[in-house]
């Protein structure tokens, strides 16, 4: 089996993405080798570096950053990432008692859409909800200046993990969420969904009779943060240098998917 450096694919991994790929044309011109070209924008999502730092044996990098926009405009790396998910769950590998939900700043140098000025500085808000065991089952790029609150329900609304048959998976058992999540009419609204929230009241606030929290799986919050260090490992995701919230999306989905992709050829 070869061997492949971190920013390259596995064969293992290869061997799961390349079948998820869109088909080549069978007219016009051939476009740049696929394996190729997708180590060239997980060399970039790995390095953080600039896309004229590119190597060359990875080929152009205007058509290494063309393959990532085009992709994600036609819906490509989220639709892996799904598929992916997809396959997680017929295998029982996705933990769906419990999910976790939390949000991190990233600083957008270059402003752009899906950028708001905050006390810290501009930047971008990325909202995750994630399995039990840190799978990322819902993603969300939002402007920093919404509070992450207003942002709970458009993030749990990403979760959507494909079946066979029937409708696709979008509700956990759970959810937990720390103090910045405390709302009234979040709570009632996970519940009106029958999902059962964990989230621990602010200091000064009560419950409302019969209403009292179980804070037990609130203890299991790291997972969610661990989470968040994967994706920071792909250093490109850490500062947003793009302009287009869609090329950062289609970063943050590609890095979702290598997650998910990992965790499959990890067994």
């Amino acid at each position: 089996m070869a061997t492949a450096t971190p920013t390259e694919l596995t064969d293992e991994q290869w061997a799961v993405m390349a079948p998820l790929l869109p088909p080549k044309a069978r007219t016009g011109r051939p476009r740049a080798d696929d394996r190729t070209t997708l180590n060239g924008i997980l060399w970039v999502l790995r390095t953080g570096a600039r896309w004229a730092d590119l190597p060359r044996r990875y080929g152009a990098p205007s058509t290494c950053h063309l393959r990532l926009k085009t992709w994600q405009v036609r819906g490509v790396w989220e639709r892996i990432w799904r598929v992916l998910l997809s396959k997680l769950d017929e295998e029982g590998r996705i933990d769906w008692r419990m999910a976790h939900l939390d949000g991190t700043f990233v600083s957008a140098k270059r402003g752009g859409d899906a950028v708001g000025l905050t006390r810290r500085e501009k930047g971008t808000k990325v909202m995750a909800v994630v399995d039990a065991q840190g799978l990322p089952l819902g993603l969300l790029v939002a402007s920093a200046q919404e509070a992450e609150v207003r942002l709970a329900e458009p993030t749990l609304a990403t979760i959507r993990v494909p079946r066979r048959r029937g409708r696709p998976k979008t509700r956990p058992v759970s959810i937990v969420a720390d103090k910045g999540y405390d709302s009234d009419r979040f709570r009632e609204g996970l519940r009106r969904r029958g999902i059962r929230p964990c989230i621990p009241y602010r200091r000064g606030r009560r419950p409302k009779p019969g209403r009292k929290p179980d804070l037990a799986a609130y203890r299991q919050r790291w997972h969610i943060e661990r989470t968040f260090a994967w994706l920071g490992s792909f250093r490109r995701l850490l500062v947003r240098f793009e302009h287009s919230a869609t090329v950062y999306r289609g970063f943050l989905y590609l890095a979702a998917a290598l997650i998910c992709t990992r965790r499959l050829t990890l067994g």
